[in-house]
């Protein structure tokens, strides 16, 4: 059974999760967490502190010794909001590189939140019909809503429970100025979310990460709520409670440790105002996080037959229709050709021998190619790869989304060849099978010429050196699509090696 790791290299703490996947299901083997502070440099001159840099580095390699000793198939590193914001977090992902040998992502909060999201509704037997999640980690704050799993909005707010200490709160215990000014700037940001958040009228919330933890813990303590329940007026009696205590007294307090302590008011604040500003009864404290998301879309993509697969398959599938619309795509055509080009992908397997994950790129690149419309008809594909590539498709990604572009961007007169410049920006082994899978495109794109969905069906069958694709055409015939498909006739035997012909049915 594969082995996976997921390292999250946050604001605030650094963790780590080994998980094996046995039948479908991740079972946790090995958790490790320690407080490093990336974070606290960052927020107040840009750049990572060397100190807390190396004390980073000496948790990875004691993770990566884990890692080794567990045989692990597939190890993945993100960094979040201190590495998003700094400027020199390039020098930090080479020593990471040179101390472990792992390249580290460094991933958007859209991305965070949908990869959080991942994680716990794959561990659901049923996601809620309206659920929103929050994370309130150290340099930010991500809330997903969603209904029955359907991602409907991601907001990252820079309310990071570190950040906002070293921002605002400069005495022990804070004063009432510390307190005024974090108090405005949480209702400044919060309140470009809540008038969204309340109308939705979500009943479910779900809160992760260590400053939920610690209120649920507190509550808890005090019997203040049912296990891992934090209701709004609780979370609003605490924020108050915690401010009026020194860090000594707040780490004294069942539930909070010492390191916790130092940021648990600004967090708390936050979640107080959070609730209150949305309309929202209180929240459920989930241990899920990052890590598990990072760890389920490793299944996701190991395993099709796995609950976080059809959530993954969902998720993209969201933002690739969503993606579409915000840029005017005529949605009828490119689910045709979408249509067209997985029958001809699934049909011709034994002559292009592609993998599934080739099977992504063209149901993506058959939703986009027509994204480049929307700037300018001129150079629309040029223009398209533009777009796909700087495009948050969160679930897919960088190399994906410029793998993506790439097959979008020649679905026009131009045909690439390896030596060609966007080539070059690909991995050297997935070369050929991006340009395999830009000819499959071509040919689906060709077989909608007209806008009209005249191609009811394609069946494709390979003999000796020539692939027939039987063409059933609608009531009106499809002659103006035969004419542009033949047109690919040529490239197609000089990307694959065999004849191209077509049969009208």
């Amino acid at each position: 059974m594969p082995v996976f790791a997921a390292v999250d290299i946050g604001s605030n703490s650094v963790r780590l999760s080994i998980a094996e996947l046995r039948r479908g299901r991740l079972v946790s083997l090995h958790q490790d967490r320690e407080v490093t502070r990336l974070g606290e440099g960052v927020f107040r001159d840009g750049d990572l502190d060397p100190q807390a840099m190396a004390q980073t580095l000496k948790v990875l390699r004691r993770f990566h010794r884990a890692v080794q000793s567990y045989a692990v198939e597939r190890t993945r590193v993100v960094g979040t909001s201190a590495l998003r914001d700094c400027n020199n977090a390039r020098l930090f992902a080479e020593w990471v590189k040179t101390v472990t040998g792992w390249n580290l992502e460094i991933i958007t909060g859209l991305e965070e939140g949908r990869l959080i999201h991942l994680g716990v509704v794959s561990s659901l037997r049923t996601p809620p019909p309206k659920l929103l999640l929050i994370d309130l980690g150290g340099g930010s704050c991500e809330l997903t809503r969603s209904e029955k799993g359907h991602i409907k909005e991601i907001v990252t707010l820079p309310l990071g429970a570190v950040r906002l200490t070293q921002e605002f709160l400069h005495h022990d215990p804070p004063t009432k100025a510390d307190l005024k000014r974090l108090h405005e700037f949480i209702v400044q940001e919060v309140a470009h979310v809540s008038r969204r958040i309340t109308r939705a009228a979500v009943p479910s919330v779900i809160a992760t990460s260590g400053t939920a933890a610690a209120l649920a813990g507190v509550a808890n303590s005090l019997r203040s709520s049912r296990k891992g329940a934090v209701s709004q007026s609780v979370a609003a009696k605490l924020a108050k409670r915690l401010a009026k205590l020194t860090e000594r007294q707040r780490a004294a307090v069942r539930g909070i440790n010492p390191k916790r302590a130092q940021i648990i008011v600004a967090g708390a604040a936050v979640y107080a105002h959070v609730l209150h500003a949305c309309g929202l009864k209180g929240f459920r404290y989930s241990p899920l996080g990052l890590r598990d998301g990072i760890l389920a879309q490793m299944s996701a993509e190991y395993d099709q037959h796995t609950r976080s697969h059809r959530q993954l398959k969902a998720d993209r599938q969201d933002v690739l229709l969503n993606t579409s619309r915000r840029y005017g795509v005529d949605l009828e055509n490119a689910e045709q050709v979408r249509k067209l080009a997985l029958a001809l992908f699934d049909q011709t397997r034994r002559v292009h021998g592609l993998n599934k994950e080739c099977r992504e790129w063209i149901d993506a690149a058959a939703m986009l190619y027509e994204v480049g419309m929307y700037i300018n008809p001129v150079g629309l594909h040029r223009h398209a790869y533009y777009v796909i590539s700087r495009s948050e498709l969160y679930g897919f990604t960088p190399m994906q989304r410029k793998i993506i572009a790439t097959v979008a961007r020649f679905q026009g007169n131009s045909k690439p060849q390896l030596r060609d410049r966007l080539m070059k920006l690909l991995p050297a082994q997935i070369r050929s099978d991006v340009i395999k899978t830009i000819a499959i495109l071509r040919v689906a794109r060709a077989l909608n010429q007209g806008r009209r969905s005249a191609v009811e069906s394609v069946h494709a069958a390979a003999h000796g050196g020539q692939v027939t694709l039987t063409v059933k055409a609608r009531r009106g015939g499809a002659d103006l699509e035969l004419w542009a498909a033949e047109k690919e006739r040529v490239y197609f035997r000089a990307v694959f090696g065999r004849e191209l012909a077509f049969k009208l049915v």
